[in-house]
């Protein structure tokens, strides 16, 4: 429960007043699927790609932060639930810094990605489905976790012994089995300039 002794403090520098400064607007662009679907492999080739346009970006990566911010947080529903809740509060400090935020998370959960699309301005939420299958992140297995989950070694692992929840309408859906890393971040680039995001 909020303290009532906590008031919001309002800034004299903008958001609008830092879009203008970067010459791009905020953004961010939430990758979700499986592990091992691709999603932290494509992010990382689309931030090199909005750095070389001269895009001011930050990627948040789902393991990287759990060595840091959330190492307090396991796997459970609720801990999954709490972790999502602390990036999309995170994400949203870095857009409203002006920047184009890259998120890579399995966020299974519908709910707790339609959360973070509320934290932001209508627009500034871009999920990204990165859509491979299941039997074909398992294949790929490149952490050895699937081997781990089937052994009954990790619980609440996503598309073993917890559900996945498909995005029904994102703004970019990848299919990594049909498309190379360069054509899935041509597509979401011509979405951020179609969206006139980026400019570059």
């Amino acid at each position: 429960m909020k303290d009532k002794n906590i008031v919001w403090h309002n800034h004299s520098v903008s958001q609008e007043m830092r879009h203008r400064l970067n010459d791009h607007k905020p953004a961010v662009i939430w990758f979700t699927g499986f592990s091992g679907s691709g999603k932290s492999t494509i992010a990382n080739h689309l931030e090199n790609e909005l750095y070389k346009l001269g895009c001011h970006t930050y990627l948040l990566d789902g393991d990287n932060v759990r060595h840091g911010l959330n190492r307090d947080l396991g796997f459970t529903h609720s801990d999954r639930v709490e972790n999502i809740r602390r990036m999309g509060e995170v994400a949203k400090l870095f857009a409203d810094a002006g920047q184009i935020v890259l998120t890579a998370f399995i966020s299974p959960f519908k709910s707790d990605r339609a959360m973070v699309r509320g934290l932001l301005p209508e627009g500034q939420f871009i999920e990204v489905f990165v859509d491979t299958p299941l039997e074909e992140c398992e294949k790929r297995d490149p952490k050895g976790l699937y081997k781990k989950a089937r052994a009954g070694e990790i619980g609440y692992f996503t598309g073993i012994s917890s559900p996945y929840e498909a995005p029904e309408d994102p703004e970019v859906a990848i299919d990594t089995i049909n498309d190379s890393n360069e054509q899935s971040v041509a597509r979401i680039i011509d979405y951020l300039r179609e969206k006139e995001i980026t400019r570059g």
